[in-house]
């Protein structure tokens, strides 16, 4: 009798310790920039969302009276270009085929465009402010405001369909490559990747010597575009002078062609 009672205790015994064992999430991998070519970019572009779709870079850029979206081959002057008219203020950018969608700061409005000759089609409204956008493959919509929260959204309606919080403010510009999002931290040179599924943080790149010595007047990074078709991505930010194609490498690797 003694020995029938106690095999389902020690079997119990053990599930309970197995079911509460939890694994200890792997630390955020630490790696740095590898800068491959260095392109031309406008000093007079004040950066906030940085997007390729196929060939054509899409640039929004802010601040009131001087906002707008351009388009055209990296490192080149735009073939196109539309002014955003005050006081609305832009910020990120994302390309859905035939349209895109393009935020504004404190103006509570996204503007849906056409892709092709950027015309704006309409504006929908969205309380908060609005940071960085990109989008997933399925065509979900991500979207940050400033906090450590990003927002998922609707690719035709602009509705807010869930939420995940990452655990880190600030997040600004974002680009997304499958279920990995990259988020620059405001006023840092630090970009998270982020597991969208979860908000876990993985990696954290350190791209803070892409330009030293700052040149007066110019401000931080903010501007991630991944490279379709590679691993590569370009960097910039506002009001600097280059555009950087780099690799994201262990922090072994030096900055540097």
């Amino acid at each position: 009798m003694r020995t029938r009672n106690v095999l389902p205790l020690l079997a119990i015994a053990v599930l309970g310790g197995c079911a509460g064992t939890q694994a200890t999430p792997a630390p955020a991998e630490q790696l740095a920039v590898q800068v491959l070519a260095t392109l031309p970019h406008d000093t007079s572009a004040f950066t906030e969302g940085l997007e390729f779709s196929g060939s054509t870079l899409y640039e929004s850029r802010g601040l009131t009276g001087q906002s707008a979206l351009t388009a055209g081959p990296a490192g080149e002057r735009p073939a196109n270009e539309v002014a955003l008219p005050p006081p609305l203020f832009a910020e990120g950018v994302t390309v859905l085929g035939p349209k895109l969608w393009q935020l504004t700061w404190q103006d509570g409005v996204a503007i849906e465009r056409d892709s092709s000759t950027l015309a704006e089609l309409r504006r929908v409204p969205y309380e908060g402010e609005g940071w960085g956008l990109c989008h997933q493959p399925s065509g979900r919509l991500v979207m940050s405001n400033g906090s450590s929260e990003l927002t998922f959204r609707d690719p035709q309606t602009f509705a807010a369909t869930g939420s995940v919080d990452v655990g880190e403010d600030q997040l600004n510009e974002l680009e997304c490559v499958g279920d990995t999002v990259y988020a620059n931290v405001w006023k840092t040179g630090t970009i998270l990747r982020i597991d969208a599924r979860t908000g876990r943080i993985t990696g954290r790149i350190d791209a803070s010597g892409l330009r030293t010595p700052v040149r007066p007047g110019e401000d931080v990074l903010n501007g991630i575009a991944a490279v379709p078709g590679t691993d590569e991505f370009l960097l910039t930010g506002k009001l600097w002078p280059s555009t950087f194609r780099v690799k994201f490498v262990g922090e072994n690797r030096r900055t540097g062609t």
